[in-house]
Parts: C-alpha cells; sequence; structure tokens
C-alpha cells in the first residue's frame, strides 16, 4: 500500500488494481478508488505500472508491461538471477529505460542529505547500514521459490545504501565481497546476514540484514572519516546526525510521514519526471542488477564458509541466491 499511499500524496489517481486473488484485489482497489482487474488486463491504459509480485515473476510481468507501452515500478528485489536481470536490462534499454528499480531508500530524504554531506568527512575509515527486524509474518519470503531470505528481500536496502554512499566518498563500486548466513526453524532460507564488501582502496563496507531480531526494528547507518562522522537512523526513529549534532530534515507529519520519509513520495516523483523528461531513472535496471550481483556473490561466499567472491559475479547466471548458497 505505500506506493498508493505514494500517489495520493502526490495527487495521482490508481486506475487499477490486480492481484494473485480476487478479493485482495477488491479490497485494495475500493481503498484507492481503482477498478480491481486481472493480471493480464494491465496495464489496463495506466501510464505507470508498479510491480510487486513475487521475485520470481518480476522479469516476466514486468517485461509484458513494458512492451504493452506501460513505463515499470519495479520492486526489489530486482529478480532472481542474473539471466532474468540480463533480461530486464535489456528490455528497459529497449523501450528508453522506462523502468525504476523501487530502491525506495535511495529518494528517502534522509539518505539523500547524508549523500549530499560525505564529502565533508574526509577519507572514509568506517562504514556499516544495518536493517534488524523481526521475520514476516506474512508471504512466502523463506520459500525456495521466492529465491533467498534476509539479505536477497530486506538485504539489498542496507547493501543499495552502503553502495551509494561508498560510491559518494570516492570509492566507485565493491571489488569483492564476503558473507556469513544464518538459517532458521522450518524452511531453507537465510534469516540473518552479515555481509564485508571491500572496495580497491582498500575500504570495507560493512552490511547486516537480519529477521532475527525478536521484537527490535532498526534502521540505521553510519559512515566516519578522518574529519567527521555522520549517523542516519531510519526506523523506528528518523534522525541524521553530523559529529553528534542533529541535522534538520524537512518536516512530515500525520499518517504520510513514513511514505515521505521512507521514500515512496520521492521515488514516484522522480518517476514522473524522468518519464516527462525522456530520463532513464537513477535506480535503473542496471543498479538493480549491480545490486543483485552483490547478492549473489554473498550467497556464494557463504556456501564458502565465507570465502570472498570478487565482483562483478562471475559465477552462473541461471541460479538464485538459495541454490548458490547451498550449492545445488
Amino acid at each position: 500500500m505505500a506506493h498508493a499511499a505514494a500517489a495520493e500524496a502526490l495527487g495521482i489517481q490508481v486506475t487499477a488494481v490486480a492481484s494473485r486473488t480476487t478479493e485482495r484485489a477488491e479490497r485494495v482497489a475500493a481503498l484507492t478508488g481503482a477498478q480491481a482487474v486481472r493480471y493480464a488486463d494491465l496495464p489496463a491504459g495506466a501510464d505507470i505500472v508498479v510491480v510487486a509480485t513475487p521475485p520470481q515473476c518480476h522479469a516476466d510481468d514486468a517485461i509484458r508491461l513494458l512492451d504493452c507501452g506501460a513505463a515499470v515500478i519495479l520492486e526489489k528485489p530486482l529478480c532472481r538471477t542474473l539471466d532474468e536481470a540480463d533480461r530486464l536490462v535489456a528490455a528497459a534499454a529497449r523501450h528508453g529505460g522506462r523502468l525504476l528499480y523501487a530502491e525506495n531508500l535511495a529518494y528517502s530524504p534522509i539518505v539523500q542529505r547524508m549523500l549530499s554531506m560525505v564529502p565533508r568527512i574526509g577519507a572514509i575509515t568506517h562504514l556499516e547500514v544495518r536493517a534488524l527486524q523481526d521475520l514476516p509474518t506474512w508471504g512466502d519470503f523463506t520459500s525456495d521459490d521466492w529465491g533467498g531470505g534476509a539479505l536477497f528481500d530486506l538485504g539489498v536496502h542496507p547493501l543499495a545504501v552502503a553502495m551509494l554512499l561508498a560510491n559518494a566518498a570516492g570509492h566507485g563500486r565493491p571489488i569483492a565481497v564476503s558473507a556469513v548466513l544464518r538459517g532458521g526453524e522450518g524452511h531453507s532460507s537465510d534469516e540473518h546476514a552479515a555481509v564485508t564488501l571491500r572496495y580497491a582502496a582498500g575500504l570495507h563496507a560493512h552490511v547486516i540484514a537480519s529477521w532475527q531480531s525478536t521484537n527490535e526494528l532498526i534502521w540505521d547507518a553510519q559512515i566516519a572519516g578522518e574529519l567527521g562522522v555522520l549517523r542516519a537512523e531510519l526506523q523506528p526513529a528518523y534522525v541524521l546526525e553530523y559529529n553528534g549534532d542533529e541535522v534538520a530534515l524537512p518536516v512530515v507529519a500525520g499518517e504520510m510521514a513514513p511514505v515521505v520519509q521512507l521514500g515512496y513520495v520521492g521515488q514516484l516523483q522522480a518517476m514522473v519526471a524522468d518519464l516527462a523528461a525522456g530520463h532513464e531513472p537513477v535506480m535503473s535496471a542496471v543498479f538493480g542488477r549491480e545490486v543483485l550481483q552483490v547478492v549473489l556473490a554473498a550467497y556464494t561466499s557463504a556456501g564458502r564458509a565465507g570465502e570472498e567472491v570478487a565482483l562483478p559475479f562471475a559465477g552462473p547466471r541461471d541460479l538464485t541466491p538459495l541454490e548458490l548458497w547451498h550449492q545445488r
């Protein structure tokens, strides 16, 4: 519902809703003043379609909609395999870059402000981003069909933020990754991940993604340099600090605050502006594929007892993260 709330905040009409069940489609459609339709009916006259189906459906769903003339906001994770990612990148290029990879945190006011302040802190000495929360009680997140667990589904958020921060500090893209994963009961997926990204100049960025943070929600980022420290809390608080002093951020009150603070409004606003200008979104299919390469390399590393894996990922392009972890 975050995407629908973002549309409401911007005065954009939601015209159609499709879901895996008719009941859910009708329920969401009633809340948004839209019509409930089948997947096959989309884009149903819409200019932009948000694809938030399970990851195993992302490539086929997004490509079909692009081919039908719609622009696409494709939920994270981009897809499950590099073969699928290659298809998405090619389709986006074929259609003028009209696909936005929905890394909403890249459009969050706090993340954008943090990125703009990175040059102030000098040469980077430490970078860590965390997303810790309970295991979801809904959905099929721990099924094999999903393709991956906490790192794949939740971890793409802190990974993307870490990559953006390192790039803002002049370190470019990571050249290697190592990871340790921890599973849970009753499934073969991962519930906790600790990942290290290594950069050519020697920086090591640390990312933790966990569904084992019992009753505690923590999304934060910290980057330290020779001249200062930036620290952001995204959830449950929403605070940015520079050398311990709070940095002023846009004030948003009411029930729309999380939708603005977590970047959903900025994301949709940017997509509309990019389409009007004929620009490819900054969060493109290419960036989504870069994040997926890190994820796949991390699962491969975990399957090899934490051995470092080089980037860009040169492993199998047809295997999912879970398959690489379990080496099936």
